[in-house]
């Protein structure tokens, strides 16, 4: 019998071809590009790159493994991966990495992110040093010896049996429901109760039950009182209510809830985000007495490995953990030992690689039990990164979203080196990238361009490196090419209009800083990752300015969208029992500053329902123009018609988010596109309305740029509009939605919603890494900007790592010299020029290298 020809249709040259990619903005793009070479995709922010490496390349492999599953599973989550390219060949299976806003759960830390809990657990339960007492409850099959589990508090073995591993109790106590015992009951004394009719329900069913409602609470018989707060039965009585003059007068039957329980009913089953924190805030936290705040089971505080618990271990500074296992490492035998040291041979080596490579990635300074939502996304995606090295994978394509965002330039050599060592076992590195030294570096680069947007999604050039420079189109070439960093003296830089000052701020790791901000300038606070620069700027500064000025514009959720989750009991207790207290001396200038506008990168929402339109506020003046069109006046719709959170207008489908969540039993749920709306978030009636053309749906789908020529008549549309353009955000399209936003997309958004308003008086400008995610041209767009509100009388301080940026400012304050404990200190202070020819902190080193290097880095 003949065999089939298996043949390959063609012989493997060692590249992946890319046909007819046509995702997003890219224009039917074809692109060959290395594998087992470093291969960079530039461009401008919005081009199309990610589009390419992530949504095309990554995409279609994640497709391909997706046709690998069961069908019943497919058919759920076929939709959730649509890479819209014709084909794509010689490619190997890829592993993404990209920007993450979320961190995970609320127990999520720096040891779950990077698996080195695992190793961690395993070491104190093979090898660590077990009391008598506690083998006598371990496990017979490891010779009394406690399984992993013990040491993990998200397990019901380790969790400690008081706080159910949270470290902290919330209870409801007389004094959080309470505050004023002299007030009577009709007084308000019970804080905890609502506004409203509900609040006004129980007191008359405690009335009706005759409890003395005008009596203070502190004259109240204790037992009445702690009926009042702590009772479980549920009395129903009739209520003869007294209510104002024409409303109705008739009874009704109510039934009884003690406050403890209304509050814990409010924060369990709530529908609405806003009544579940306000209950949360009548809650006592207390550090857990039987653990102490250590989460886990008191056996398996009582084991210790390298002398130390397991708890005390975790809140060590990774770089004091790696020296304290590398030296249990070398003192090992170099015969056959014990069982545990055994164990320790086995699981040293599975534990150092990943720590050596997480501080060599500047962050040695964290802490394996660090609550991971308290990283930067560019510390989580090195932390991933660490990770991965250990994987064993060979063949593979890492496809990585800059992994360069939150380094300082001395730390990205240790970023090059990693890149080698996944090169070195047989896999290609896709890199998406702003950092002009590292794609300087890299064997293969692809330039997406020429503009963002529409203006986007060609393949400028796809070759070397060196060849880049010839390509007329490109931006970046013009950046990659450019000359050493010209750095401003002492003489070029503004003079300041004034001076703040503060003595002995003291805060986590700042330890008696004195502070001397001045005003009416462009400041730059710079040092190693962990250095205390964001301590200084966000807590420090953004706590003591709020306290004294006027007004405060800090972050805020999307007004216009729907919450979407109930607090995790354990999420806010970290932050309610770390040592975040602020103290400090004296402070002098604060009274020349108005207003304190403090940005981050937090996102503006959490699910597709918030969006950039809605959050900047200038959707509301869109749905008016909508309102006012002949046909919607015909058919008597109103502005809310037109809004996706109300149900007449909205898909009923997906209920105005556009997409439809998918969530997966074993993987991370994911978004897909509604199959009855299409994305559009409206419902079909809604869409027959047109304005100037459009549908509601249709203004959605613009980008900024575009809008920008539609609402070019509208003032108060194209204030907005111009102010997001004018810092590189024209690339966004309005309804984009809040989950698909970077960081410093959201950061920058936020900016251009503070930049539209018009205010009087003198503004502090607080701003954590604003250049994050942004192509160098985008960078001198945003820079122009704060450079402009500076120029206007304002105060502009950022959190900064970007040295383009440091050289154009006014004023460096350089944190360091090292991170962690071995940080917190200003080492150094004054015009770029002159930190450059500070020999004491690492950023002088690199400014003053960049200014005698042939690029712009």
């Amino acid at each position: 019998m003949a065999l089939p020809d298996l043949s390959p249709l063609g012989a493997d040259d060692g590249f992946v071809h890319v046909r007819g990619a046509h995702l997003h903005n890219l224009r039917d793009v074809g692109v060959d590009l290395p594998r087992g070479r470093l291969v960079a995709f530039t461009g401008v922010s919005g081009s199309g790159k990610s589009s390419l490496a992530f949504g095309t390349i990554h995409g279609e492999s994640q497709r391909r493994y997706l046709e690998s599953v069961a069908p019943f599973a497919r058919r759920l989550i076929g939709s959730a991966v649509d890479p819209q390219v014709e084909s794509v060949t010689g490619m190997p299976p890829t592993v993404a990495l990209e920007q993450r806003i979320s961190a995970g759960g609320a127990r999520s830390t720096v040891g779950t992110t990077t698996n080195l809990s695992n190793g961690i657990r395993l070491l104190y339960s093979r090898a660590g040093d077990h009391p008598a007492d506690v083998l006598e409850h371990g496990s017979a099959l490891h010779s009394g010896r406690l399984t992993s589990d013990f040491f993990s508090p998200n397990t019901p073995d380790g969790a400690c049996p008081r706080c159910h591993g949270a470290g902290v109790l919330r209870e409801p106590t007389e004094s959080s429901m309470v505050p004023d015992p002299s007030l009577s009951i009709a007084e308000g004394a019970i804080a905890a109760w609502p506004g409203a009719w509900l609040g006004k329900n129980f007191r008359d069913i405690l009335g009706t039950l005759g409890v003395d409602l005008h009596r203070p609470w502190r004259d109240l018989p204790p037992e009445t009182r702690d009926w009042v707060l702590h009772t479980d039965e549920q009395p129903v009585v009739t209520v003869h209510p007294e209510r104002e003059p024409g409303q109705t007068q008739g009874p009704y039957r109510g039934r009884w809830r003690s406050v403890e329980r209304y509050l814990r009913d409010s924060v369990s089953s709530s529908a609405a985000e806003s009544s579940r924190r306000r209950a949360l805030t009548h809650f006592s936290v207390s550090t857990c007495p039987l653990c102490e705040g250590h989460r886990l089971g008191p056996d398996a505080l009582r084991v210790t490995y390298v002398g130390v618990p397991i708890w005390r271990l975790a809140q060590m500074p990774l770089d004091d953990v790696l020296a304290r296992l590398t030296h249990r490492s070398e003192a090992l035998p170099d015969r056959e030992g014990t069982p545990e040291e055994e164990a320790e041979r086995l699981l040293l080596p599975t534990v150092l690689p990943v720590l050596g490579t997480i501080v060599g990635l500047g962050l040695g300074h964290l802490a394996l039990d660090r609550p991971a939502g308290t990283l930067s996304t560019g510390e989580l995606q090195r932390l991933r990164l660490a990770a991965q090295l250990r994987s064993g994978l060979f063949g593979v394509a890492y496809v990585l979203d800059e992994p360069s965002a939150g380094l300082h330039p001395s730390e990205k050599g240790v970023l090059q080196h990693l890149l080698e060592s996944f090169l070195s076992e047989g896999n290609s590195v896709l890199l998406v990238e702003h950092d002009m030294t590292l794609v300087a570096d890299a064997d293969w680069i692809v330039d997406v361009g020429p503009g963002a947007g529409t203006d986007g999604g060609e393949i400028l050039y796809s070759g070397v490196v060196d060849g880049l420079v010839d390509t007329e189109d490109s931006v970046t070439a013009r950046y990659l090419g450019a000359g050493p960093l010209v750095l401003q003296d002492a003489a070029q830089v503004r003079e300041p209009s004034g001076l703040l000052e503060i003595d002995a701020l003291t805060a986590r790791t700042l330890r008696d800083v004195d502070l001397r901000l001045p005003l009416g300038s462009f400041t730059a606070v710079t040092g190693v990752s962990g250095a205390g620069k964001s301590t200084l700027v966000t807590q420090c500064l953004g706590t003591i300015l709020g306290e004294r000025v006027r007004t405060t514009v800090a972050d805020e959720p999307d007004p216009s969208a729907e919450t979407d989750r109930a607090p995790d009991p354990g999420e806010a207790s970290g932050s309610l029992l770390d040592d975040d207290a602020v103290h400090h001396g004296a402070v002098r200038g604060a009274e020349g500053i108005d207003r304190l506008v403090h940005i981050t990168q937090k996102p503006i929402g959490r699910t597709p329902r918030s969006c950039l339109a809605t959050y900047t506020g200038f959707f509301d003046r869109v749905r008016r123009l909508f309102a006012d069109t002949p046909e919607a006046r015909r058919r008597g719709w109103g502005v809310g018609r037109f809004s996706y959170n109300v149900a007449e207008g909205r898909c009923p489908e997906c209920h105005g988010t556009g997409q439809i969540e998918v969530e997966l039993v074993f993987l991370p749920g994911s978004y897909a596109t509604c199959p009855r709306c299409h994305g559009t978030r409206y419902g079909p009636e809604t869409l027959e309305v047109r304005w100037e053309g459009l549908t509601i749906a249709d203004v959605l789908e613009l980008s900024v740029a575009r809008a920008r020529e539609v609402f070019t008549g509208d003032p108060r549309i194209s204030r907005a509009l111009d102010a997001l353009a004018a810092i590189g955000l024209g690339y966004l399209t309005l309804g984009q939605p809040a989950t698909e936003l970077s960081g410093g997309e959201a950061q920058r958004i936020k900016l251009a919603t503070e930049l539209q308003r018009s205010v009087r008086g003198h503004s502090l400008y607080l701003l954590d890494e604003p250049t994050s995610g942004l192509h160098p041209a985008d960078v001198d767009l945003l820079v122009s900007e704060l450079n402009r509100l500076v120029d206007a009388g304002q105060t502009v301080v950022v959190v900064e790592h970007d040295q383009r940026v440091i050289a154009q400012s006014d004023h460096v304050i350089d944190m360091g010299p090292g991170a962690g404990d071995k940080g917190g200190r200003i080492v150094a202070q004054g015009a770029p020029a002159t930190i450059a020819d500070e020999p004491a902190g690492m950023t002088g080193t690199a400014l003053r290298r960049a200014a005698q290097a042939p690029v712009a880095r």
